[in-house]
């Protein structure tokens, strides 16, 4: 496989998020950081970006960066869009029209309508268009998906996500700016938690169940009086697999730090994982003892397998999470270029459909906590 060229948009000195790309995109020698803006501010991107070895490619603004790129015949052959939610749309839209693969942080777009026309777009231009559901990344995750469409669970009856943290419980820090912006209809949109981190949880239950979500009943409240929006949400959900499906998540739970988590239950069996214990997943087989999977260990699945790089017993965390994503991208990449099918144990990036069915569950939600949890149509128009 030929080296790859990854160019980044946002993403600069002192995002949380940042690092966490760059590491995973370099991780594994199949991509070169050649092109960045990586900073609203001009001159703050472009100094950043030198820095970090792009020279002439530190670009001051994401039109700059389209612009230059798009006239150079080795432009880049993937575009990470990492810029406040806000954004999103517009610069995905941009540089998928002009022919470059993205990947773009979730939301993918702040509305439903923008989320239909990206995936139009993706597909008459060609181009590929990723959406970073980075959890869905880990090696174990992907095991539990395996085990799933392989029949280990017998047909999937349940399916409990969870996705708390209690970081934003303070009521000090209610005019925090990083706080409050959260919270902020104009800022945030029609939801907080549930957008911010509920649609992880959602994702990763559709990624391991091989379903989609067709319905949902959704109780939110904002356990801070002064928020708009809210910050702890339960959402009961139907799937088109008939999986029935139960998910919380909150920023007011104190006591719990990063709080992913995921268990499904079958005719023959239930698994459970953790994100902050991502080395481990639970296999309770009915009427057998429970059984614990270790990550790196034999016998397990190519799709674990291709996304386990240290051996048994050493973490892997979130940096190599988001690697397995750039891995993957990697070898579609590669694949449309070679012209060539893809390995199907890489064939499980979240794609812009993705994106979209995340945004219409969280109109959704939205609409259903308003209407004191009525059950309403959680699919895209498009899809319906």
């Amino acid at each position: 496989m030929a080296k790859l060229t990854w160019g980044m948009i946002g993403g600069g000195e002192g995002s949380q998020i940042g690092p966490a790309h760059r590491l995973g995109a370099g991780l594994d020698g199949l991509f070169d950081f050649a092109a960045g803006a990586l900073d609203h501010r001009a001159a703050e991107g472009i100094d950043y970006g030198q820095r970090l070895g792009l020279g002439e490619r530190a670009y001051g603004s994401w039109q700059e960066m389209l612009a230059g790129e798009s006239a150079r015949e080795d432009r880049v052959d993937l575009v990470t869009i990492a810029t406040p939610n806000a954004t999103h749309f517009e610069i995905t839209k941009a540089f998928l029209e002009k022919g470059f693969n993205v990947l773009c942080e979730k939301p993918m777009t702040m509305t439903v309508e923008e989320g239909e026309e990206i995936v139009r777009i993706a597909e008459r231009s060609g181009t590929i268009c990723a959406v970073n559901y980075g959890y869905s990344g880990y090696s174990l995750v992907r095991h539990m998906r395996a085990m799933v469409a392989r029949g280990d669970l017998g047909k999937v009856r349940l399916v409990n996500a969870e996705f708390a943290h209690g970081h934003h419980a303070d009521a000090a820090d209610a005019d925090n700016p990083r706080v409050r912006w959260r919270y902020d209809p104009a800022q945030a949109g029609v939801s907080a938690q549930f957008a911010d981190c509920g649609i992880h949880a959602l994702h990763m239950a559709s990624f391991v169940t091989g379903q989609e979500v067709t319905r949902l009943s959704a109780d939110t409240v904002s356990c801070l009086e002064a928020r708009v929006l809210e910050d702890d949400a339960m959402v009961s959900f139907r799937m088109d697999g008939g999986a029935v499906g139960r998910l919380w998540t909150s920023s007011v739970a104190i006591g719990r730090q990063h709080g992913l988590g995921i268990q499904v239950f079958g005719e023959t069996g239930g698994l459970r994982w953790s994100q902050e214990h991502p080395n481990q997943l639970y296999h309770m087989p009915l009427g057998g003892r429970l059984q614990v999977i270790e990550r790196g260990e034999a016998n397990l699945s190519p799709e674990a397998d291709r996304t386990s790089r240290v051996t048994i017993g050493h973490a892997e965390g979130m940096p190599l999470a988001f690697a397995n994503i750039y891995k993957d991208l990697a070898e579609a990449i590669s694949a449309r270029k070679d012209g060539r099918e893809m390995d199907p144990a890489a064939n499980l990036y979240p794609r812009a459909a993705d994106g979209l069915r995340s945004m219409a569950a969280v109109y959704a939600v939205a609409a259903s906590g308003q209407q004191e949890g009525k059950w309403l149509d959680a699919r895209p128009p498009m899809f319906r």
